[in-house]
């Protein structure tokens, strides 16, 4: 069984830093993946009121013989229930579908910055946090002024941000704001795409000395980086492989090296302007 080691939340309790994602992974299937990644160590499962499988997971947790103290379950609130009676509505409601007391973690998915609604949104995270309803309260593809104005807004810091992160997107002023903050910073996509940053020759040089896949060393890197990474997969052979990154330390020299492949290249939508309401 995988031994994964956890970050502590400047918030209290701490956060394991490999999990497994489930964007776009189909409700039916929950079960079975979810419950797989359970027998293979994995205690952390990102979900998202927006994936539309918050069901399945509820059934894959009841399922489980794995205690619930010892799980780690994210969800989000959704960009059309933004606004302070909305997001107190929409985490009743996906704690319904999880059949969950609390969440571990409740995140704002997106700030809609045309739509203005986040602070409220953030209110009410904060009052669920008081009630218990959620253990640890953040943000997904914040801006650092976008958390500013939470913070001062309730003097309350998220303890987590998740934004798009990758060799590819590297985010480093992004990460710096964060960590002098106190906040974790999470990475979804870690692996891009795949098929391209998994094939750059940098990548491939750096798996072929420590006898590692180009994306076991690519999740090796957010680890390092003191990031928790959330990749996604339905395979059993590949939930595995993600987990199998605590055996092996990239070295300076290797850490460099994928410094310097950062390419700005965003390949999901821009925080600044994303404001799907749908």
């Amino acid at each position: 069984m995988t031994s994964i080691p956890s970050l502590t939340l400047a918030s209290g309790g701490s956060i394991p830093q490999l999990g497994l994602g489930t964007w776009q992974m189909p409700d039916a299937e929950m079960v079975r993946v979810v419950g797989m990644a359970f027998n293979l160590g994995y205690r952390h499962i990102d979900g998202a009121a927006a994936y539309g499988n918050e069901d399945g997971l509820g059934r894959a947790i009841a399922a489980s013989s794995v205690a619930r103290s010892d799980l780690f379950i994210t969800t989000k609130l959704r960009n059309p229930d933004q606004g302070y009676r909305e997001a107190l509505k929409a985490l009743d409601d996906s704690l319904a579908k999880l059949r969950l007391d609390y969440v571990d973690l409740y995140l704002i998915h997106w700030p809609c910055p045309a739509h203005d609604r986040f602070v409220e949104s953030w209110k009410a995270l904060v009052e669920a946090q008081d009630a218990g309803k959620v253990r640890a309260i953040g943000v997904s593809n914040f801006r650092a002024q976008d958390i500013d104005r939470v913070t001062l807004a309730t003097g309350v810091t998220p303890a987590v941000n998740q934004i798009e992160l990758h060799p590819l997107l590297q985010q480093a002023q992004l990460r710096d704001y964060d960590q002098a903050q106190g906040i974790i910073t999470q990475s979804w996509s870690p692996l891009a795409h795949g098929g391209e940053l998994l094939a750059h020759p940098v990548l491939r040089d750096i798996a072929d000395k420590h006898g590692k896949s180009p994306a076991q060393v690519t999740l090796r890197w957010h680890v390092q980086l003191g990031l928790v990474v959330i990749p996604k997969s339905v395979t059993r052979a590949r939930i595995e492989e993600n987990a199998a990154i605590f055996d092996f330390v990239l070295d300076e020299q290797d850490m460099g090296r994928i410094a310097e492949i950062d390419a700005g290249i965003r390949l999901g939508p821009d925080p600044a302007n994303f404001e799907d309401m749908g």
